[in-house]
């Protein structure tokens, strides 16, 4: 969508007279500029010259072209005023009408700040974000609903994406990957909610993940050679736990000479091999039709020839299709779930593949899973805000009617310091895997003295 589509779709969305007569929400706070920010809005729709437009729909213009452009309107419009504008409210005018028409409204400083890592908008006059791990509520608000709405229109329109009644959830991202989700009234009773998960411009590598605590050097180098060597790896935890960019780091040691096909359900991961294919879902039309599922890319990933598959979460049946992808010759395949340890993750699997309608036995699914999964790395976000990978679980085969799990590396706390910060080491159990004549059999050999405990 041009951005001059988008000034035009602004300025239509502007609550009027009428739209308040029928009840629409009160605003948030009162704003003495609000009107003189909306005329200005109108100014830049109507009097862009040529030029101008050019410049503001060129995808390749820095931003900064693009501030000078609006600002100057802006200034010209509030340099007509009847009664003059102070100059500090000048700065702050600009600034709020510029993040209008180029970003995401008042949101938009917290998408460009580093340190924030998510962003939650619980309704106009809510707004929180994820700092460090911690939630901190900001001083940022919405005029109102309506204000809301229009900047997740703003984010899901140009991905061919829609929201409204008939279909009031959406997951998108923006271009930069960030990962988003919407939810509307009727299902969000207080309001429309945005939920942001920003990613950083250059993704984290494994040095990154040692310097935070959130692994050891040693076991970097452990999940280094079972990538390289092929094995099937699901990267489980919570919500927030970073499992994606672990997902991601993980997928940065797959080698070059490699063809990865990777499925989600909107696209984030942020791989950097030169031969990669990336699949996203689609939702179902307005007719409830068209729909492609994340079942339907991993079966259809199968006959593009991959060296790897990489598939963002499973969460439903298309478990079942992973899973016989890795026991038919695609090694080394990648994926996450929510769970909230080792073996709560072979539970969620066991369920998942029911879910994919196969009525199959209890103990038949349980050996798909124990011949598919070489290595599961648990993950937590602890109380502290740090984020560890607390297991480096083998699961090594069934015993009756169990699927055996052997710890390689564990997170051992042992409580917190005077900061409230968790304390604890990360280190070998001591237990040698049994996967290392497989990582063998592919040239890749580890030292013992990686397992040794100190």
């Amino acid at each position: 969508m041009s951005l001059l589509k988008r000034l035009e779709a602004t300025k239509a969305a502007e609550p009027g007279p009428r739209d308040r007569a029928k009840g629409a929400p009160a605003p948030v706070r009162a704003d003495p500029f609000q009107n003189l920010k909306m005329r200005i809005h109108k100014r830049i729709v109507d009097e862009l010259s040529a030029e101008e437009s050019k410049i503001l729909t060129d995808k390749d213009v820095d931003r900064r072209v693009l501030e000078d452009v609006v600002a100057k309107l802006a200034n010209s419009q509030m340099d007509g005023e009847p009664v003059p504008v102070p100059r500090g409210e000048r700065a702050r005018i600009i600034t709020e009408v510029v993040d209008e028409v180029l970003g995401y409204g008042p949101i938009d400083p917290l998408l460009q700040e580093e340190t924030i890592s998510e962003v939650m908008v619980n309704g106009p006059a809510q707004v929180y974000v994820e700092r460090k791990g911690k939630l901190i509520l900001t001083d940022v608000r919405f005029r109102d609903d309506a204000h809301v709405m229009h900047v997740i229109e703003k984010i899901v329109a140009p991905l061919g994406r829609r929201i409204d009644e008939s279909s009031p959830l959406v997951d998108a991202r923006l271009p930069d990957g960030s990962r988003v989700n919407a939810i509307i009234p009727p299902l969000a009773l207080k309001g429309p909610c945005l939920t942001i998960r920003k990613f950083a411009k250059e993704p984290l590598t494994v040095d990154n993940l040692v310097a935070f605590g959130t692994l050891t050097a040693e076991m970097a180098d452990f999940l280094r050679a079972c990538i390289m060597g092929k094995l099937n790896v699901v990267v489980s935890g919570g919500t927030g736990s970073g499992k994606t960019t672990t997902l991601n780091v993980l997928s940065s040691f797959i080698p070059d000479d490699e063809r990865i096909v990777t499925v989600e359900d909107a696209a984030e991961l942020q791989l950097h091999q030169e031969h990669v294919v990336t699949l996203e879902t689609r939702p179902p039309n307005i007719e409830g039709k068209g729909a492609i599922t994340m079942r339907d890319l991993v079966r259809n990933s199968l006959r593009m020839r991959p060296d790897r598959i990489v598939v963002g979460e499973v969460r439903g049946g298309e478990a079942l299709d992973m899973l016989q992808a890795m026991n038919t010759g695609h090694d080394g395949s990648l994926t996450t779930g929510h769970a909230n340890s080792p073996r709560d993750m072979l539970s969620r699997l066991e369920t998942m593949v029911l879910m994919a309608g196969m009525e199959l036995p209890v103990k038949a699914i349980r050996e798909q899973i124990a011949s598919a999964v070489d290595l599961i790395v648990q993950q937590a976000r602890l109380r502290d805000g740090s984020r560890k990978i607390t297991h480096l679980t083998e699961v090594q085969g069934m015993e009756g009617d169990v699927i055996t799990l052997q710890d390689i590396f564990i997170f051992d706390q042992t409580g917190c310091d005077e900061a409230g910060r968790i304390a604890g080491s990360l280190g070998p159990t001591g237990i040698r895997p049994k996967f290392l004549d497989k990582l063998a059999a592919n040239g890749i050999n580890l030292a013992n003295e990686l397992f040794w405990t100190k």
